[in-house]
């Protein structure tokens, strides 16, 4: 486990899949990333990738052979290489092996540095292609953070609030992990959208197509607790459904699960990455806590 701390905060991130594993306050020693209790989830802020989400039936087509790969991909269970780290500063990198040529036919570099910045802990992701051929990946992120002042027997958990108010619309899981064409309108109130035991009934709430680039959580009394702001043209808001979980997950995502009954080709996929030979992909998402 790496440490990094500056005067605000203190974070620990595991070498296995390069996770964040903690983000606590130094002024008030509270802990905002979920603590990967499994009877809710066990996992605290995983990388995704090489995909993100469910693939229809669990599988992938690249040029006629099949592959089974899982939800979310494997990245987020293997052990990552440290590069370098400082007090502030940490990135580690996986790349390509015979082993992953087998499940996912492409070589790669991932690298996922982390950067304290005062009451900031800026994620930069980074993924280079070796290959002569194009490389076709998702990358996103998947952090949980506890809900404030959170009670089991209430039903109020807090508040969303965005950097967009008007003509928000989602999308839904509908079979098998996957996703339907269908949009909902995002209703809020006062510009805001209540959380609360049943918010997320039907699973996670996709935006795309850019709509946010900062989502806010806000406590039971609208003060603000933490953000993340970001360029991910998808995010995914979700807590467990029907477990009455203590925590709420805000994730930017450069990719999506698949649309219902999808079988066409890999790089097809909706909101996919192409990467060229000898290029580099580089994005970066950051996590600002409001009461440091």
């Amino acid at each position: 486990m790496i440490t990094l701390s500056n005067k605000q905060l203190t974070i620990q991130i595991s070498s296995h899949g390069a996770e964040l594993c903690s983000i606590r306050g130094n002024a008030s020693g509270q802990e905002y990333l979920w603590q990967a209790d499994p009877a809710y989830w066990k996992r605290h802020s995983p990388v995704l990738f090489p995909i993100v989400g469910s693939l229809w039936e669990q599988q992938f087509r690249q040029e006629g052979r099949i592959y089974p790969m899982s939800q979310h991909g494997f990245a987020r269970d293997m052990d990552f290489e440290l590069v370098r780290s400082s007090e502030t500063e940490a990135l580690f990198q996986l790349a390509s092996s015979a082993e992953s040529l087998q499940k996912f036919p492409f070589g790669f570099l991932l690298q996922i540095g982390y950067v304290l910045e005062e009451n900031r802990v800026k994620i930069i992701w980074k993924v280079y292609n070796p290959d002569p051929q194009v490389l076709h990946f998702q990358i996103g992120a998947h952090p949980a953070f506890y809900y404030p002042d959170y009670t089991p027997e209430t039903a109020g958990r807090g508040y969303f609030a965005f950097d967009k108010t008007a003509d928000l619309h989602y999308r839904l899981i509908e079979e098998k992990g996957c996703i339907a064409p269908v949009d909902y309108p995002l209703e809020l109130q006062d510009g805001l959208l209540p959380l609360d035991v049943h918010t997320f009934d039907h699973d996670a709430l996709i935006l795309e197509d850019s709509q946010l680039k900062e989502v806010r959580l806000l406590d039971k009394n609208k003060q603000p607790y933490l953000s993340l702001q970001f360029t991910a043209p998808v995010v995914g808001l979700w807590s467990p459904p029907a477990k009455n979980a203590p925590f709420v997950c805000i994730e930017p995502w450069y990719g999506r699960c698949d649309r219902v009954a999808y079988t066409g080709e890999f790089k097809d996929r909706d909101w996919m990455q192409h990467l060229s030979a000898n290029e580099w992909f580089e994005a970066d998402y950051t996590i600002r806590l409001d009461r440091e």
